[in-house]
C-alpha cells in the first residue's frame, strides 16, 4: 500500500510539472509480454503466469526483475483473443479503415506488485529519448483488464485521476459499480449483484435451507458473498457457517477445511476466485471430504484446469453460473498457427544465438502450447475480451470521425476522457450476434448459463448447460433450470437434501428453537380446530365457526352435526322402549275393556282409568317426538305435547285420588259429598287442569317458542343440533305445573293410604307419585349437566320411566287380580266390611 501511495504521489507530481520538467525513468523499464505499435494503442493486463518469484532483497546489489512461471492457460487465451480481435479490426474496411490499432499486453503474474508495475509501464511507456519532455499524453487510449476484481480496483484507482478508460472482461465485483469512485471503469461482464442474488435463487429453488458459505478474502469474494448472504436471509435460507481465506493464508485455509468437515450442511456456496478454488479442492481431496454439493460462480465453475481424477470426487456434480459460451469463428485455428507466425515475439526457428535465447527464455513455457487448442471452446471469458476490443474500436471510430470511403481523420488528438465519453454511447452488435452496450454503472446485462459438472460415457468431464439466468427477461422468467438433466454430487440422480430441520408437513407448524437460526425448528401439530395446508407453515389457521380440522389437520371440514337420531343405537333403544310402553298400555286397556263389567275395573271410576291409559299412551308416544333432527315444528311439538299429556295423566291420577277420599267420606251417615264430585265433576276437573297447562303452552309458544339451534359450546369438534327452549321461564312453568299437580296428588294419596279397604288404590297411587316425583327431581340436575344429545336422552328416559311407574303402580295390581286371582275380583271381596256401593260406577 505504501508503495502504491508513493508511486501515485510521484506520478501526480510529475504530471503537474509536465510542461517544463524532463522525463526521467527510475529503475529498469517494464516491457510488455506481447506488443505491436499502431496509430492508436490499447493496453492490457492479464495474469498469464500464476506464480511470481521474488528476487533477493539483500540490498547489496541492484535487485533483479521479478520472474514468473506456471502458465495460466485461461488468461493466455485472453491475450490471444485480444490480438485476434485487433488483427480482425485492422483488416476491416468498415471499422477504423485507415487506422491501425496497436497493443501492449503485460503479464501481471497474479501479483499485486507486478500488476502495479505493469500499470505504470502502460501509463508511462517503456523508455524516453534523451531530452524528451513530459507532454501529459498517455501512450495508450484504453486498458483492457484485469481479470480479478481486487487487481482491477487497484488499476482503476491508479488510472482514474488520468481518466484513462479501463474495460474489464472478468472483474464482476459490485464495488466497481460506484461511478463516483470509478468514473472511467467499464466491463463486458455483469456485476456480481446479479450473480450473488442468482446463487440465493438457485439454492432456494432446490429447497436447500441449510448451507455453508466459503469465499475468497478479496473484493470479489467479500462483496459477492455479502450480496448472497443478504439475499439468502430474505429468501429464508440459513447459512451454517460463512468462512473465507486468501491464497497466501495457509492457516486460514486449514480452518476453512476443518469447518467444512465438521458441518452438517450438505451444500456449499463457493464464491471463490479460480486460484483459491484450486487450493481448497486440493485440501478437500487430501482429507477425502466428498459428497458435498458445490454451488459455484463464474470465477471457477468452468475451469478445466481444476479437473483431475482426485478433484472430480469432490467437484463432480457441481452446479454454478457461468459466462455464456459464445463461439468465435476462426479463433480456434488462429491459436494454432497465425498467432505464432504473426504475433508471438519468439519462435523455435530463430537460431542458436545466445542473446536471442536469453531474450526469448521467458517465452519458452508458452511455446509448449503451440499445437494445442482443445481448450478453446470452454474459455468463456474470451468473448468478453473480444467485445471489449470492439467497444474501444467503435469509440475511436466515432472520435476520429471515420467515414467511408474517406477514412478516418488520423491527425486528431484523442484524449482518454473523450474515449470514456464515447464508450458510454457505444451500441453495436458483434459478429456472434450479441449486442454490446454499457448501462449507467458501466456494466453489461447479466446473462449466465447454469452448468453442471458431468462425466460422459468416455470418462471425460463436461460442463453441461442445465438452465440460465437472464436479467433482461421479465422477473418471472429470469431464472430457469431443468432439474431432470442434473447429475448431483457423488454421481447421484436424486437431489441431495440440505436442511437443518426436515420440512414440516401439512397439519403442523414450525416452532423456532431458542438460540438457533430460523431454519432450525421443531414441527408442532396444529391444535384441534386449526389447520395448516402447506409445507413449512409458520402458523396454523383457525377453522371458521361451522368447520373443524380433519384428523390430519390439513383441511377444514364441516363439523359433524349431532342429534339423537332414529338410526343410532340409543335412538333405536329409546324408540323400542317407547313403543313397548305403548304396547303394554294398549294391552292393559284391552284387558280392562274385556273386563269392564268386573268390580276391579268398575271400582274408582272406570272412565278415569281408561282416560289415564289413553294419556299414558300419549306420554309414551310423545317421547318419540324428541328423537330425530330438530325442526321448528318438532321443537314446539315435543315440549308442548310432553307438558299437556303429562298434565292429562296426572289430572286423571289426581281425580282418582280425590274419588278415593270422597268415597270414604261418603260412608259417613247423612253425607252427600259424592254428589259434589260425581263423574261430571271428575271429567270437568281433568279438563280444567289440562286447560291450564294448555294455556301455559300457548303463552310459551306465542311469546318465545322453542326453536332448533346449533350448539357449539359443549363440543368444539362437532355441532349439537338441539331445540332451544326459547323462553326458559315457559319450560320451567310447564314442568312446575306438572310438579305441582304431582305433589298435590302425592299428598292426597298419602292421606288416603290408611283408609280401610281390601283394595285401597290410594296406596298404589302414593307409590306411583313417589316414583314420579323422584324421577323428575333427579331429572333436573341430570338435564342441566348432560351435554348434547344426552340431554334429550335424559328427558326421554324421565318420560318413559315416570310413565312406566304410573302404569305399573296403578294398573299392575289390578291386572294381577284379573289374571291370576279372579276369585278376588268380586264385589264382596272389594267391599269387605265397608259399604262402598256409592263408588260402583
Amino acid at each position: 500500500m505504501l508503495l502504491f501511495l508513493y508511486t501515485l504521489l510521484l506520478f501526480s507530481l510529475l504530471h503537474a510539472k509536465a510542461g517544463n520538467v524532463p522525463c526521467r525513468m527510475f529503475g529498469d523499464p517494464k516491457y510488455p509480454l506481447l506488443f505491436r505499435n499502431g496509430d492508436v494503442n490499447i493496453g492490457a493486463l492479464f495474469p498469464i503466469h500464476s506464480i511470481e518469484t521474488l528476487p533477493s532483497f539483500e540490498f547489496t546489489q541492484k535487485p533483479q526483475l521479478l520472474s514468473c512461471s506456471s502458465v495460466n492457460l485461461r488468461d493466455f487465451r485472453l491475450a490471444q483473443i485480444m490480438i485476434f480481435a485487433i488483427e480482425e479490426i485492422n483488416r476491416s474496411k468498415s471499422l477504423l479503415p485507415n487506422v491501425s490499432i496497436g497493443y501492449k499486453i503485460y503479464d501481471t503474474c497474479s501479483s499485486r506488485m507486478s500488476s502495479m508495475s505493469a500499470t505504470m509501464g502502460l501509463m508511462n511507456g517503456p523508455e524516453f529519448v534523451a531530452g524528451d519532455v513530459c507532454n501529459g499524453q498517455s501512450p495508450i487510449h484504453a486498458i483492457i483488464g484485469e481479470t480479478e476484481s481486487s487487481a482491477t480496483v487497484i488499476l482503476s484507482r491508479t488510472t482514474g485521476p488520468f481518466k484513462i478508460p479501463v474495460i474489464s472482461h472478468a472483474a464482476s465485483c459490485e464495488c466497481l459499480s460506484n461511478r463516483k469512485d470509478y468514473p472511467s471503469f467499464f466491463r463486458t461482464i455483469a456485476s456480481d449483484y446479479h450473480q450473488g442474488r442468482a446463487l440465493a435463487y438457485i439454492v432456494k429453488h432446490f429447497g436447500w435451507t441449510w448451507v455453508g458459505a466459503v469465499n475468497s478474502d478479496n473484493d470479489y469474494g467479500n462483496n459477492g458473498m455479502a450480496i448472497f448472504l443478504n439475499t439468502a436471509q430474505k429468501e429464508g435460507i440459513c447459512v451454517e457457517y460463512s468462512v473465507k481465506f486468501y491464497r497466501t493464508e495457509a492457516e486460514k485455509l486449514k480452518k476453512v477445511v476443518d469447518t467444512i468437515k465438521k458441518s452438517t450442511a450438505k451444500v456449499i456456496v463457493a464464491f471463490i476466485s479460480f486460484l483459491e478454488m484450486g487450493l481448497l479442492i486440493d485440501q478437500l481431496s487430501i482429507q477425502n471430504i466428498t459428497g458435498l454439493q458445490m454451488v459455484g460462480v463464474e470465477g471457477w465453475i468452468t475451469s478445466k484446469s481444476l479437473i483431475t481424477p482426485k478433484t472430480f470426487r469432490v467437484l463432480g456434480g457441481s452446479l454454478g453460473f457461468a459466462v455464456r459460451k459464445i463461439y468465435i469463428e476462426g479463433f480456434a485455428d488462429y491459436v494454432l498457427k497465425a498467432f505464432w507466425d504473426t504475433a508471438f515475439p519468439c519462435s523455435q526457428s530463430q537460431g542458436n544465438d545466445s542473446q536471442v535465447k536469453l531474450k526469448c527464455s521467458k517465452y519458452q513455457d508458452l511455446l509448449s502450447l503451440k499445437n494445442y487448442n482443445e481448450d478453446v471452446p470452454e474459455h468463456r471469458f474470451s468473448s468478453n475480451v473480444y467485445k471489449a476490443v470492439y467497444a474501444v474500436a467503435n469509440s475511436l471510430h466515432s472520435l476520429l470521425k471515420c467515414k467511408e470511403p474517406e477514412g478516418c481523420e488520423k491527425d486528431l488528438i484523442i484524449q482518454p476522457q473523450q474515449v470514456v465519453e464515447a464508450l458510454k454511447k457505444v451500441n453495436f452488435t458483434v459478429k456472434m450476434g450479441d449486442r454490446v452496450w454499457f448501462d449507467s454503472t458501466g456494466a453489461t446485462i447479466a446473462q449466465y448459463e447454469v452448468v453442471n459438472w458431468q462425466q460422459d460415457s468416455g470418462g471425460s468431464i463436461q460442463f453441461k448447460p442445465v438452465g440460465y439466468y437472464d436479467a433482461s427477461l421479465p422477473p418471472d422468467q429470469h431464472f430457469v433450470v431443468n432439474t431432470e438433466n442434473i447429475i448431483w454430487a457423488g454421481g447421484k440422480l436424486k437431489k441431495p437434501s440440505s436442511v437443518c430441520s426436515e420440512s414440516c408437513p401439512p397439519g403442523t407448524r414450525k416452532a423456532a428453537l431458542k438460540g438457533r437460526p430460523v431454519c432450525c425448528y421443531d414441527c408442532i401439530p396444529c391444535a384441534e380446530g386449526e389447520i395448516s395446508n402447506e409445507t413449512d407453515s409458520n402458523n396454523c389457521k383457525q377453522c371458521p365457526g361451522e368447520y373443524w380440522s380433519n384428523a390430519e389437520k390439513n383441511k377444514c371440514v364441516l363439523k359433524a352435526v349431532e342429534f339423537l337420531s332414529f338410526t343410532e343405537v340409543m335412538g333405536v333403544v329409546l324408540v323400542f322402549f317407547s313403543l313397548f310402553g305403548v304396547g303394554l298400555t294398549v294391552l292393559v286397556a284391552i284387558l280392562f275393556y274385556s273386563k269392564k263389567d268386573t268390580p276391579i275395573v268398575k271400582a274408582n271410576n272406570s272412565e278415569l282409568s281408561f282416560l289415564l291409559l289413553f294419556s299414558l299412551t300419549l306420554c309414551f308416544l310423545c317421547s318419540i317426538t324428541f328423537i330425530g333432527q330438530p325442526t321448528e315444528w318438532s321443537c314446539m311439538l315435543r315440549h308442548t305435547a310432553f307438558g299437556i299429556t303429562f298434565v292429562l295423566c296426572i289430572s286423571c291420577v289426581l281425580g282418582k285420588t280425590i274419588v278415593v277420599l270422597m268415597a270414604f267420606k261418603a260412608t259417613v251417615p247423612g253425607s252427600n259429598i259424592m254428589k259434589w264430585f260425581g263423574p261430571s265433576q271428575q271429567r270437568l276437573s281433568v279438563l280444567a287442569f289440562t286447560l291450564i297447562q294448555l294455556l301455559i303452552c300457548v303463552l310459551w309458544l306465542t311469546i318465545s317458542p322453542p326453536f332448533p339451534q346449533k350448539n357449539t359450546k359443549y363440543y368444539k369438534e362437532k355441532i349439537i343440533l338441539e331445540c332451544s327452549l326459547g323462553s326458559t321461564l315457559g319450560f320451567w312453568a310447564v314442568l312446575g305445573y306438572i310438579g305441582l299437580l304431582a305433589v298435590l296428588c302425592f299428598i292426597l294419596a298419602f292421606l288416603a293410604r290408611t283408609l280401610p279397604d281390601n283394595f285401597n288404590e290410594a296406596k298404589f297411587i302414593t307409590f306411583s307419585m313417589l316414583i314420579f316425583c323422584a324421577v323428575w327431581i333427579t331429572f333436573i340436575p341430570a338435564y342441566v349437566s348432560s351435554p348434547g344429545k344426552f340431554t334429550v336422552a335424559v328427558e326421554i328416559f324421565a318420560i318413559l320411566f315416570s310413565s312406566v311407574g304410573l302404569l305399573f303402580c296403578i294398573f299392575a295390581p289390578k291386572c294381577y287380580i284379573i289374571l291370576l286371582k279372579p276369585e278376588q275380583n268380586t264385589k264382596q271381596h272389594m267391599m269387605g266390611k265397608q259399604h262402598l256401593s256409592s263408588i260402583d260406577k
